[in-house]
């Protein structure tokens, strides 16, 4: 029997797929882990117990408003010291601000603001931020502005009155009438005058062809025989253009309207606002005037006139977002396209054209997020997460594929949202929420140093939603408790240490739990106590906490490494039975944890005072006498205390059969 020592230093492969498991040639296998459930991992290499979910708010579960009829999370940053989490269901939006849910809004003695919004839109809501003004779009609804007012509970919200919309013929008609008309100059805001009444108010908006030359829009109209009207094309002359050498094109209206649909992506780029994709148009860009937000008529083509272009390629591209980044990124269902730009070129009305880069397509509902230098996006079918970056060597944006390492952990992915790094114990964190089983895929992205690590977190019930709040993580969940489905409104906490959790100061027992008829875990002055099953809303303590307590549900914290294969000059040992002897645990600021089923000793006995809180511990810690042979021979790290641990690396003997 042979014995061989092996040290794994860190896990910044995190879980690594199951196709993958013969690929024991890859440097990746060496620092990954099978199962990776509720740990984050750290850029510097560990991993550590996922943060609790602290409650915050339980939205409606009954009538139209119910959260089953969907819920949408969206961040608002108002300043520096102001930012919110809006919380929308049908009808309703609820407003949080730093884990407290803002109540009598505008004074209505209401915690939420009514809103016109419908439960069926949520899932395709598309929103931009401005200053204190937020703009909603769906191509079911017209589009509104939300507004934060005074003070935190002031918000108003309200359809957006365009200056102007762009124009489009859904179906144009052309008539000659039998009058002569006569331009009064031959380019620019002119009038025209007809020997005829032929004129009506229905024809503004509409447009006037002239022969040899000259196209002009009508802008108003005066009378019958009269019509204001601007220059596409300039006439030839002011001379008299008589019956059939001009023609009136109608049939022009607005390209968004109740009836065809209003746009359905939205962002903010270069001092105009861009709207992509509309029920009726669904591969066209609109963009206003500069620094004139809603005002969308193109007059003079002039560089800060509005702009307007269409997607037209080999297969439908339906606009699902757009993204303001070192160009104007456009996300649709058929590929990844951006608008170039020379240099520092602004986008113009005949400068604005369409790059496409590739032809994964994004799925619906999921938000483009920018990370570091690239957009990250899901593909169409859901099957990969995909980074849109832009190369300096090619000179032009490439798609590569960050899940490659970890796609079985996108399940039916339904919202993303990203947390960026506030220190430099953490890395950048990508957030996944799958429709398919609610649970949420968590990668840890460094991209300055390669590293995307995923995990996987799990709860009693099921991710909803998520959406950070600059630092915050916030979380929409369905919970079962006694039959029935309750949706919460959840908040990361490092300091939490179970989830919809409730917490108070000294007291004997927690009232007023919708957990009923579930086992919480118990955390009085810091130290867990036995779990006690919620009865009529209430838990009593086993002891009375004297400064704080908290109750919630408890989570599985599992994490499993990669089977130890060991590789000698006779070949792989894949197949042959081993043990793992020894495992020495590198711990940081740890409390708790089990290796193999086998608890680690973190408590001193000589300790009088052992109803304190266990002290954190930093350093190794070894673990001997550890039994059983395996032809897969794996660590496996657990807690059965809801306690803090951070686990750096570990050195682990085994010792390997010499037969079969």
């Amino acid at each position: 029997m042979s014995r061989f020592v092996d040290f794994q230093t860190n896990f910044v492969t995190g879980e690594l797929d199951p196709l993958l498991r013969a690929r024991v040639d890859l440097q990746q296998y060496n620092n990954a882990l099978a199962k990776a459930t509720n740990v984050v991992i750290q850029p510097q290499g560990g991993l550590r117990r996922r943060p609790g979910l602290k409650h915050i708010l339980q939205l409606p579960n009954t009538g139209t408003e119910s959260a089953a009829n969907g819920v949408r999370l969206v961040n608002f940053e108002f300043s520096v010291d102001d930012s919110y989490m809006l919380a929308f269901v049908a009808t309703r939006m609820y407003v949080i601000k730093d884990g407290v849910l803002i109540t009598n809004i505008n004074g209505s003695g209401n915690n939420y603001l009514a809103t016109s919004i419908t439960g069926a839109m949520l899932d395709d809501l598309c929103w931009v931020q401005s200053a204190d003004t937020m703009i909603l779009v769906h191509e079911d609804l017209a589009p509104i502005k939300l507004v934060r007012g005074a003070t935190d509970a002031d918000w108003t919200i309200s359809t957006i009155t365009f200056d102007s919309i762009p124009l489009y013929a859904f179906t144009i008609s052309v008539s000659n009438p039998a009058a002569t008309i006569t331009p009064s100059g031959v380019t620019g805001n002119l009038t025209i005058t007809a020997s005829a009444s032929v004129f009506t108010s229905g024809h503004v908006n509409q447009y006037i062809n002239g022969t040899p030359q000259g196209r002009a829009k009508i802008l108003e109209y005066v009378s019958g025989t009269e019509v204001k009207v601007v220059t596409e094309y300039p006439f030839f002359s002011t001379a008299a253009i008589s019956s059939g050498n001009w023609e009136l094109e109608t049939g022009y209206e607005g390209v968004w309207s109740a009836g065809r649909g209003w746009p359905r992506s939205v962002t903010f780029h270069e001092g105009r606002l861009y709207f992509g994709g509309s029920k009726s148009r669904p591969s066209t860009i609109w963009g206003s005037k500069v620094g004139l937000f809603f005002d969308f008529s193109a007059t003079e083509l002039l560089d800060d006139d509005a702009v307007e272009a269409t997607l037209d390629t080999s297969q439908l591209n339906v606009i699902v977002d757009l993204l303001s980044g070192r160009d104007l990124q456009v996300f649709t269902t058929g590929g990844e396209f951006y608008v170039p730009q020379s240099g520092t070129d602004p986008i113009t009305p005949l400068t604005l054209t369409f790059k496409n880069v590739s032809k994964n397509g994004t799925k619906p509902g999921t938000r483009v997020e920018t990370i570091e230098t690239g957009s990250i996006f899901v593909q169409r079918q859901g099957k990969a997460l995909n980074e849109f970056l832009f190369s300096d060597a090619q000179l032009t944006y490439v798609t590569s594929r960050i899940s490659l390492l970890s796609g079985h952990l996108l399940k039916g992915p339904k919202r993303i949202a990203l947390r960026r790094a506030t220190s430099t114990d953490e890395g950048d964190l990508l957030l996944v929420v799958n429709d398919t089983d609610g649970t949420m895929a968590v990668f840890s992205v460094m991209r300055s140093q390669q590293v995307v690590a995923p995990s996987e977190y799990i709860t009693d019930g099921s991710f909803v939603d998520v959406q950070t709040d600059v630092q915050d993580i916030y979380i929409a969940s369905k919970r079962t408790f006694d039959g029935t489905d309750y949706y919460f409104v959840e908040l990361f906490q490092d300091e939490r240490f179970t989830d919809c959790a409730f917490i108070g100061n000294a007291a004997a027992n927690a009232t007023s739990l919708p957990h009923e008829g579930k086992a919480l875990n118990i955390i009085c002055d810091g130290v867990p106590q036995a779990n006690e099953t919620v009865s009529s809303g209430s838990v009593t303590f086993d002891r009375a906490s004297t400064t704080s307590y908290e109750v919630g549900l408890p989570f599985t914290v599992y994490a499993k490494t990669m089977p130890a294969e060991i590789q000698l000059q006779t070949g792989t040992r894949v197949s042959f039975k081993k043990r793992i002897v020894q495992v020495s645990a590198v711990v940081n600021d740890s409390q708790h944890i089990n290796i193999n089923n086998q608890l680690v000793p973190f408590r001193n006995f000589d300790n009088p005072l052992l109803d304190l809180p266990i002290q954190e511990f930093t350093g190794v810690k070894r673990l001997d006498g550890i039994r059983g042979y395996d032809r897969e021979a794996a660590i496996e790290i657990t807690q059965t205390l809801p306690l803090k641990m951070t686990l750096l690396g570990l050195e682990y003997k085994i010792a390997v059969h010499q037969g079969t």
